[in-house]
C-alpha cells in the first residue's frame, strides 16, 4: 500500500508518497505567497494551502496506481490562526505563527492574568505566536469578524477539513493554541472563557496517528484517490518531524534547522519547565514532550546570503571557513530577525553584528551567523539540562542540516553527538509514519519509527573545537542582556 504525507509549511506544502516499508517513491512542492501588510504582521490566506494541496496530489501520483493509496497524514506549521463562518467559508487570512502582532495581547495574559495561571491551565505561558493571543487581538480589532466565527482550526486542520469534511485537531498542534490542557488533553474551559469562545467552536481533539475520517466522495473524484483513504490527524510540524527522525518515547532529542529552529525532547512523562522557557506539549506519538522554539534559524542564513550579500551560492560562502576558524570568531550574531521566543520570549529582540573590526570580512559574517543559530540552540538545551535532563547526542534535521560545517558548528557547540536519518524528509515523512498508524500497517509510532527509521552519518564534537566554543558561548550569553532595553526602546521609537 502508499502513504502520502502532507508537509504543510510556511512557504510551500511538500508532498511524500512512501510505501509500507519506508521507501519514498516521489516527493513534489508546490509554493505559496506570504503576506506582510503591516510590519511585523505575517498572513496567508488558507485557500491557497487547499489549492496548492488539491493540485499537488494527482502530480505526486503521476505513474502510480492509485488505487494502492491507503491513507493521508499531515504536519502542519503551528500556531496559526485559521477562522470558518457559519457556512465553513474562511472568515479573514490565517494569522500565522511567526506574526508579531499580538504584544499587547500577550502582556496581559502574562501579566494581569499571570504566568503561573496560565501554566496550570496549560502547561506554557502566552507567546507571540500562540493562537490564544491570536483570537484576543481578533476580539479587540475586528469584532465583526469575531462575531461571525463558528469554528476555529490551525493549518494542518483546515486541509484536513477540506478533505474529510471533519473539524478535527490533534493533541500536539493543539497544544500550541494556549486553549488546551496538555497533561489532561482536554480543552481548558478557563482559557477558551478567557477568550470569549466557547468548546463548540473548537475543533474535536485526537491522538495523531487516529483516523479523523475518509474522503469526501467530490475530494476522492478530484484527486483520482478511492473514497476509502483514511486520514490520519497529523501533527504539528515538530512533532512530525520528530516522527519522521525517530524522537519518540523516553528521552530522545531531535534539533531542527528549518525557517525556525527548535530543539525537541520526547518523553513517555508530563513535564513542565517551571520558568516556562521551553513549551511543554503532547507528543504524536501519545506521551508528551519539552520543546525550545526559535523564530529565526536557517532563515537567518538565506537572509544574510540573498538579502545582504546578494548571493545564492551558500556552499562557496562557507567554503573559506575551515577548522581552525572554528571557536575563534570574535563576532557574534544575534539571530533575533523576528523577535524570539525560547527561551527569551521577546518579541522586542532584533538581530545584531557585534564584535566586528576594520579586519572583519564576509566571511567572518557568515561564520558568526552559523554560530549565533547554533548559540540560540543551546540557550534552549540548556534549560532542559537545567532540568536535569541529560541530552548526550541528538537527531538534526531541515534546511540548514544540509550544510556539514553547520552540522559541525552545531556538535561542537552543543558539544554532543549529531546524527542524520536516511530520510531529510522530517514532517512529511513523520505524517506518513501517522498515516500508516491509522491505517493498522503498524500498531504503534514507535513501532513504525523501529521498522522505518535508519542513521545514516553522525557528527561527533572535536573536544579542542567544543573547548573554544564553551569561551565563545560564554561570551555570547552576556549580548542580549547588555541590549534587552534597547531593543524596547527602539521598537518605541
Amino acid at each position: 500500500m502508499l502513504y502520502i504525507g502532507v508537509d504543510l509549511g510556511t512557504s510551500a506544502v511538500k508532498l511524500l508518497l512512501m510505501d509500507e516499508k519506508g521507501t519514498i517513491i516521489n516527493v513534489i512542492s508546490k509554493e505559496y505567497p506570504l503576506y506582510f501588510p503591516h510590519p511585523g504582521w505575517s498572513e496567508q490566506n488558507p485557500e491557497d494551502w487547499k489549492k496548492a494541496v488539491m493540485e499537488g496530489i494527482p502530480e505526486l501520483l503521476k505513474g502510480q496506481d492509485p488505487s494502492l493509496v491507503a491513507g493521508i497524514g499531515a504536519g502542519g506549521q503551528m500556531h496559526g490562526l485559521v477562522v470558518l463562518d457559519e457556512n465553513d467559508e474562511v472568515i479573514r487570512p490565517a494569522i500565522l505563527w511567526n506574526d508579531g502582532r499580538t504584544q499587547k495581547q500577550v502582556d496581559y495574559l502574562n501579566e494581569e492574568i499571570g504566568r503561573d495561571v496560565l501554566s496550570g491551565y496549560t502547561a506554557n505561558i502566552a507567546f507571540a505566536g500562540f493562537t490564544a493571543p491570536k483570537i484576543l487581538w481578533m476580539k479587540e480589532n475586528e469584532p465583526d469578524k469575531f462575531e461571525r466565527i463558528r469554528k476555529i482550526m490551525l493549518p494542518k486542520d483546515y486541509i484536513n477539513y477540506c478533505l474529510t469534511g471533519v473539524h478535527c485537531t490533534d493533541y500536539s498542534d493543539a497544544s500550541g493554541m494556549l486553549l488546551l490542557d496538555v497533561k489532561n488533553k482536554c480543552w481548558s474551559q478557563e482559557m477558551l472563557k478567557l477568550c470569549g469562545i466557547t468548546q463548540d467552536q473548537m475543533p474535536k481533539l485526537f491522538e495523531s496517528f487516529e483516523c479523523v475520517g475518509t474522503l469526501l466522495p467530490e475530494v476522492a473524484g478530484a484527486l483520482g484517490l478511492p473514497e476509502t483513504v483514511r486520514v490520519a490527524a497529523g501533527a504539528g510540524d515538530n512533532a512530525a518531524a520528530a516522527v519522521g527522525t525517530g524522537t519518540v518515547g523516553e528521552g530522545r532529542c531531535n534539533i531542527s534547522l528549518g525557517t525556525s529552529g527548535t530543539v525537541f525532547i520526547s518523553s513517555a512523562h508530563f513535564g513542565v519547565d517551571p520558568h516556562n522557557a521551553l513549551h511543554s506539549f503532547d507528543h504524536a506519538d501519545g506521551g508528551y514532550h519539552l520543546m525550545g522554539c526559535m523564530l529565526s534559524a536557517a532563515s537567518c542564513n538565506k537572509w544574510l546570503m540573498e538579502e545582504v550579500l546578494q548571493t545564492k551560492d551558500f556552499a562557496g560562502e562557507q567554503a573559506k571557513i575551515t577548522d581552525d576558524k572554528l571557536g575563534c570568531n570574535h563576532v557574534y550574531f544575534l539571530p533575533y530577525l523576528m523577535g524570539e521566543r525560547s527561551p527569551i520570549n521577546d518579541v522586542y529582540a532584533r538581530g545584531t553584528f557585534t564584535g566586528l573590526t576594520m579586519d572583519n570580512g564576509r566571511s567572518d559574517m557568515v561564520q558568526a551567523m552559523l554560530e549565533g543559530v547554533a548559540f540560540a540552540i543551546r540557550d534552549s538545551l540548556e534549560v532542559a539540562r537545567s532540568l536535569g535532563i541529560k541530552v548526550t547526542r541528538s537527531n538534526i534535521c531541515g534546511g540548514g542540516a544540509k550544510s556539514p560545517l553547520w552540522k559541525k558548528i552545531m556538535a561542537n557547540v552543543l558539544n554532543i553527538e549529531l546524527d542524520s536519518s536516511e530520510s531529510e524528509q522530517g514532517p512529511g515523512m513523520g505524517g506518513a509514519m501517522l498515516a500508516m498508524v491509522a491505517c493498522g500497517a503498524y500498531p504503534t509510532v514507535q513501532a513504525a519509527c523501529d521498522a522505518l527509521i535508519c542513521v545514516a552519518s553522525t557528527v561527533k564534537p572535536d573536544p579542542e573545537i567544543a573547548a573554544r566554543y564553551e569561551a565563545r558561548y560564554a561570551e555570547y550569553r552576556k549580548i542580549y542582556p547588555a541590549l534587552k532595553t534597547v531593543f524596547k526602546e527602539l521598537a518605541k521609537a
